[in-house]
């Protein structure tokens, strides 16, 4: 639902004014990535985490698992619609369980955030057939990060294959991510589920806390600029 407002619209709920202009594109931008990152300037790197704990539905009832987990968040150069202009990380989750080497959860997206209103997106793909879109605002030294996607919205929403439409059903996505003060941070994920033939939803939930083990790239745009350097 649209109401006007001056030089444009307002998105109702999410506070994001709509020019009338919506092709021009912003000029005189900073092609230094890692500078205009807001609270997402914490996340970038190279991470691991060995304290991971996932609740998952199975036949039986919950299992609980143990993970390991490598996070790899990389600058990208800036991105724009029209006039909105967004910095970004691009990001690889690769997560395995202590008794197996084989592949536990993989996924892969981008962290985006909008100085000029303080909206962070995390978008999110993983390799069963399944996206999402989760969306939250923040200040640029806020400590504590909270994204959500729903079910059935075309904006922040949720996007399964027919089989977990109907088996495993995911009706919403809720990240919660906490910069700690030794320069780490944890986050809480859950997923509410509709589990078929089951009466009752679930609550599918990962925790983990990360370490840097690594400083993160340039930007593409950037490292031109630098002459190819570092």
């Amino acid at each position: 639902m649209l109401a006007a407002v001056a030089g444009g619209a307002i998105i109702e709920g999410l506070g994001m004014a709509i020019p009338d202009d919506i092709f021009t594109e912003q000029e005189d931008v900073d092609p230094d990535a890692l500078a205009h990152l807001g609270p997402l300037r914490r996340l970038a790197g190279v991470w691991e985490g060995q304290r991971g704990h996932d609740v998952n539905p199975k036949a039986d009832g919950p299992e609980h698992r143990d993970f390991q987990e490598r996070i790899e968040l990389q600058p990208i150069d800036p991105q724009s619609n029209g006039p909105q202009l967004l910095y970004g990380l691009r990001y690889h989750i690769h997560i395995n369980t202590r008794e197996e080497d084989i592949t536990f959860h993989d996924q892969v997206g981008y962290w985006l955030w909008e100085k000029a209103t303080g909206l962070i997106m995390q978008s999110l793909t993983i390799p069963r057939g399944q996206t999402a879109l989760a969306a939250g605002h923040a200040a640029p030294d806020a400590k504590k990060l909270v994204l959500t996607a729903t079910r059935g919205r075309t904006d922040y929403g949720i996007s399964s294959t027919t089989f977990l439409e109907e088996a495993f059903r995911t009706d919403s996505y809720r990240i919660e991510v906490t910069f700690n003060d030794d320069g780490s941070w944890s986050y809480v994920q859950d997923t509410m589920l509709r589990v078929r033939g089951r009466p009752e939803p679930f609550q599918h939930r990962d925790t983990n806390t990360l370490v840097k083990i690594a400083e993160p790239d340039l930007n593409p745009w950037l490292r031109i600029v630098r002459g190819g350097k570092k």
